[in-house]
């Protein structure tokens, strides 16, 4: 069957067609968005019969502009052509007649049918292996139900596919602004990292041989913090 004028399948299975591609085919003087709003009052209900779009086309300058278009239903569209009283709305009447026909052909139902359910498929197969990093996730905490250290840490990440020792992690830490890197606050968790319930940090005051007072900070991933970066890791492994 020639396509006589495209049209597009939604996620709900409806065959629906461009008010401006109609327009353009049954040959309507009057300016689109003229006509269209003439359309709407023989009763057709947006969201119902049509949803309102935008659509980009080229502009006088070489860009792109945008114009309104609307995506309307078969039904609606034979009603339109029908309206038009003309030859081109006895054809366009006729070929969404056709296309209606063979759109419910038992093959046709039987095909939507089956895209459906690859479809479903897909989501169940994508919700499995969501559900699989979870549990994974959740196992990879266990190793500790306490805050840990960047050490520990380091060892939990080796547990699972990720080969990165303490020194390294305690830069790549410091580098993407998890830790302070300035000397002063040398390792402690930055307010991003506290804020987001990833470290808890303690410290120790001491005096160093220059005879000035120190604090250092030792800083302890949460359990939240080791399923946070186990999963940015395994994220990034999988990016690289």
């Amino acid at each position: 069957m020639n396509e006589l004028i495209p049209t597009q399948q939604n996620e709900s299975g409806n065959l629906l067609v461009s008010g401006r591609d109609l327009h353009e085919f049954l040959e309507i003087k009057t300016p689109y968005a003229k006509w269209f709003e003439r359309m709407k009052e023989y009763g057709f209900v947006e969201q119902v019969d049509f949803i309102v779009t935008d659509i980009f086309v080229p502009n006088s300058k070489g860009g792109k502009q945008t114009q309104v278009d609307h995506h309307i239903k078969i039904d609606m569209a034979k009603e339109i052509s029908m309206i038009q009283r003309n030859e081109k709305g006895k054809q366009a009447r006729q070929y969404f007649l056709e296309l209606e026909k063979m759109w419910n052909s038992p093959e046709m139902v039987m095909k939507r049918a089956l895209q459906y359910a690859d479809k479903k498929v897909a989501e169940l197969q994508e919700k499995i292996e969501q559900d699989k990093h979870k549990v994974f996730f959740a196992e990879a905490i266990q190793v500790s139900e306490t805050a840990v250290l960047v050490k520990d840490l380091a060892t939990i990440l080796k547990q699972n596919g990720v080969s990165i020792g303490q020194n390294r992690l305690f830069v790549w830490l410091r580098e993407n602004g998890y830790l302070c890197r300035s000397k002063a606050m040398h390792n402690k968790p930055t307010q991003k990292a506290m804020e987001l319930g990833l470290f808890e940090v303690s410290t120790h005051v001491y005096t160093g041989s220059d005879g000035k007072v120190h604090t250092k900070y030792t800083p302890k991933v949460t359990g939240k913090g080791q399923v946070y970066f186990v999963d940015k890791f395994l994220n990034m492994k999988k990016e690289a």
